[in-house]
């Protein structure tokens, strides 16, 4: 996984001729910034670079609100008739709904051509939910009840008493959510058509499949004399991935835990 990476970086940061007569492997050749100078510069980029952050943010904490406040009554053992409810979510991960109904559902929602398109339709995740479930089934119920004799809502018990004891899960879910919508490719083809809100995903698609002239590629006027096509696309991808690498060290030993913890049921 890290070798193509560290081959894309070396790329980059590597002159036009030695990209032309492919002389990079693991190392920059002739170094050279000028691919992440017109990376700068490139105003469509950033902007699409801020609609992919601001639907990754608010998507995640629109996921893990609903997500959260769907598996905790799912967790618990008095809820009636939850398990044709688990059922259901269960038969949605093996027939997910078809493109054409998606689509129609959006269009007469109104939601073409706007974010929410991207952030609804998967607002909670099966998968992540039943994470969820599992690992609130693990916390002890007498938690539950002794804040209930307390008078405490079971509102105000998700929030004030399951959330503090559930951070690893919630760390978890929440790197899953936001890769999810970083990398979310399909959803902004079919559902956005205007160039002003299209996320950094069609913007990469649009780069790399404009491979021939700088200016239909970049939309830039000025030219710098070691630039190089390959070069441009490997520092844009370099730089789209880096939120993702800079977040995860952070939250690594909380997404190991969690992810073990909530595939486990005692």
């Amino acid at each position: 996984m890290i070798l193509p990476f560290v081959h894309l970086l070396a790329s980059s940061f590597s002159s036009r001729e030695a990209l032309i007569h492919n002389l990079v492997t693991f190392w920059p050749v002739d170094w050279t910034t000028d691919n992440y100078q017109l990376v700068w510069r490139n105003q469509v980029f950033w902007n699409a670079f801020r609609i992919s952050v601001l639907v990754t943010v608010v998507g995640t904490l629109i996921n893990m609100y609903l997500t959260l406040l769907t598996a905790y009554p799912l967790s618990r053992r008095i809820l009636k008739g939850k398990k044709a409810v688990l059922l259901g979510i269960v038969f949605t991960m093996i027939f997910s709904a078809p493109l054409i109904p998606s689509y129609l559902v959006i269009k007469s929602a109104g939601l073409m051509n706007t974010l929410w398109a991207i952030m609804l339709p998967n607002a909670i995740a099966a998968f992540n939910l039943i994470l969820c479930i599992s690992f609130f089934r693990g916390l002890p119920e007498e938690l539950a009840e002794a804040a209930k004799v307390d008078g405490m809502s079971d509102y105000r018990i998700l929030w004030r008493i399951f959330m503090p004891l559930s951070m690893p899960i919630v760390m978890t879910l929440t790197l899953f959510y936001a890769v999810g919508h970083w990398n979310n490719y399909m959803g902004p083809l079919f559902f956005i058509t205007d160039p002003a809100i299209k996320p950094l995903q069609l913007y990469l698609f649009s780069l790399l499949s404009q491979f021939n002239t700088q200016d239909s590629l970049l939309n830039m006027p000025e030219s710098i004399s070691n630039y190089s096509p390959l070069g441009i696309q490997m520092a844009t991808v370099g730089v789209a991935t880096l939120p993702v690498m800079l977040i995860y060290p952070f939250i690594q030993r909380h997404f190991i835990r969690g992810a073990l913890l909530g595939s486990i049921k005692e």
